[in-house]
């Protein structure tokens, strides 16, 4: 039966094939990943949909819609269950705070919840939310579970809860409003593992209570034994964990001393590359710096690869001493720049003599400023990056006073004689930012877009690498409440209840259940990073091509 499917813009990078069914969204993404040609970098499945992102440098989107239509066309409905592999099996303590008051909400004793439970074979539809938080189904349960009227600030990691028709366990130690019913001490989200996800989507998977494993499964089951969650501190807070063993980018000591000794990172410092652009599937958002521009261009001012490891720098405020004779470039925003005593210009390549004091001090136009070393700077590599990202708590950890950051050595090519090209403080007072179509304009009023083109946006003050919140006129939803869970991408405009919005950005979660409007372009993030604050923004229709 042919899988019916609409097919929707998702930017100028993406497209969401939107399905009827949980089952048609399983059975297209197998359709997708089974025939994905070049250029397409991920597939994210969500609840009724699945994106399909695609390259930058790919500009055929025609071409891939086509695909996708036709893959809906030639796919069985019936989704795949993966019947032939083996189950994974999470051993459960079920004695989550929440089970009581759920067994009484579904009018079952606990201990039927609790059987129900682990009778059913369940399915991992899709993750999102934290990185591989997956969101499990089963046809052998169908209760509907509403989320708590008010949220958690903390649910420990390894907590296993309820919520709409799915099950799920935390990776980590996060907020979240789902019912909790048990915990697992599985490691469910490994960054350095081959796989870094235990549950990714498509896996079947049971849930056995604690000192009771069963293996009636008919096919082999998978055993997880019970290990301990690796945590540490998220980065940015002090108080939720993240993933894995993550450290300062610090040298040891028996390196040799080639780096820069980090004196004060200012506001918030962190090493950055041009990211995770093939994780999302994972629940792993893009990550990497927010001004790309910037930063390849740095790069190429010191002989390096584009994609190389710099220091991303908001607002200014940043010392470092070199370990080493070195070569560096600042460019993006702007602020007095001081190799000890003497100021230099930003935009060119500059030598930087071992026990120098480089000091980028605050800036007074644009929001982040971007520090190459020549060979590229060093730091923990997670899924392919050395990108920090804040929200998941990935990569290096946020730059402290005293961390020695190695320097690397991948020059491509060398200095350059010269400046690369002209440049100027980027501008930070009104920003004129170009949209593309997003997927979900018909949840508003028909007046929404031309309030979201004609007004004057301000930036506020809740603006960082998750995400831009904006003031200004209330853009009229035509519909109540949210979506089922979707694939989001940098740059989307997300409207809340609020009605206004958020432009999501490289740090931001990789599904969500607000509508999307619209979306900025990919070459207009790179202008929405160096906004501050009060910046004003006035949208306009992107040029077709």
């Amino acid at each position: 039966m042919v899988i019916a499917t609409r097919v929707l813009p998702m930017g100028d990078r993406a497209l969401l094939a939107e399905t009827g069914s949980l089952d048609d969204v399983l059975a297209l993404h197998a359709g997708l990943t089974a025939s994905r040609p070049p250029g397409v970098v991920d597939l994210v499945p969500g609840a009724r949909t699945v994106l399909v992102r695609v390259d930058s440098r790919m500009p055929a989107l025609p071409a891939t819609r086509a695909w996708i239509e036709r893959t809906a066309v030639e796919t069985d409905a019936v989704a795949p269950r993966r019947n032939d592999a083996a189950v994974v099996e999470l051993e459960v303590a079920y004695d989550g705070p929440d089970l009581a008051s759920t067994a009484e909400l579904l009018g079952l004793a606990p201990d039927e919840l609790v059987r129900r439970h682990a009778a059913a074979e369940w399915t991992v539809a899709f993750t999102g939310f934290a990185p591989g938080f997956g969101y499990l189904v089963s046809g052998e349960w169908d209760f509907d579970v509403p989320r708590l009227e008010s949220p958690r600030t903390r649910v420990p990691a390894g907590a296993v809860g309820l919520a709409a028709g799915f099950t799920g366990a935390y990776p980590r130690e996060t907020p979240g409003g789902w019912r909790l019913i048990g915990t697992t001490t599985a490691t469910l989200f490994d960054p350095d593992a081959e796989s870094p996800a235990l549950l990714p989507p498509g896996t079947r998977v049971r849930f056995v209570p604690a000192r009771a494993k069963a293996t009636t499964s008919p096919n082999p089951p998978l055993s997880i034994e019970p290990t301990p969650f690796r945590t540490q501190e998220r980065v940015g807070s002090p108080e939720v964990g993240g993933f894995g063993e993550q450290t300062s980018p610090a040298t040891t000591p028996s390196e040799p001393p080639r780096g820069i000794r980090i004196l004060e990172p200012g506001l918030l410092s962190t090493i950055q590359d041009l990211g995770r652009p093939t994780a999302a599937s994972l629940g792993v958002a893009v990550s990497g710096a927010l001004d790309r521009g910037a930063l390849r261009t740095a790069n190429r001012l010191v002989g390096n690869p584009e994609g190389a490891a710099g220091v991303e720098i908001t607002m200014g405020g940043f010392r470092a001493v070199a370990e080493d004779d070195l070569w560096f470039a600042v460019t993006g925003a702007w602020g007095p720049i001081r190799l000890d005593d003497r100021e230099v210009d930003p935009y060119e390549a500059h030598a930087w003599p071992s026990g120098a004091e480089l000091r980028v001090d605050w800036f007074g136009s644009g929001a982040r400023g971007f520090l190459a070393v020549r060979g590229g700077l060093d730091g923990r590599v997670v899924l392919g990056s050395r990108a920090t990202d804040l929200l998941a708590g990935l990569g290096p950890a946020p730059l402290r006073p005293g961390d020695v950051v190695g320097v690397r050595d991948e020059a491509s090519g060398p200095v350059p004689a010269s400046a690369i090209a002209p440049w100027g403080a980027p501008h930070d007072e009104e920003l004129v930012v170009e949209l593309a179509p997003g997927p979900r304009a018909d949840w508003f009023a028909a007046s929404a877009l031309d309030v979201l083109y004609e007004a004057v946006w301000t930036v506020t003050n809740d603006a960082d690498r998750v995400g831009v919140r904006l003031d200004g006129p209330e853009l009229i939803r035509s519909r109540a409440g949210e979506l089922p869970s979707e694939g989001m991408v940098p740059g989307a405009l997300q409207v809340p209840p609020s009605g206004r919005p958020t432009i999501l950005l490289a740090d931001g979660p990789v599904t969500g259940g607000y509508p999307v409007i619209a979306v900025a372009t990919d070459a207009a993030l790179d202008a929405v990073a160096q906004a501050r604050p009060g910046t004003r923004i006035r949208f306009r229709h992107a040029r077709a091509g």
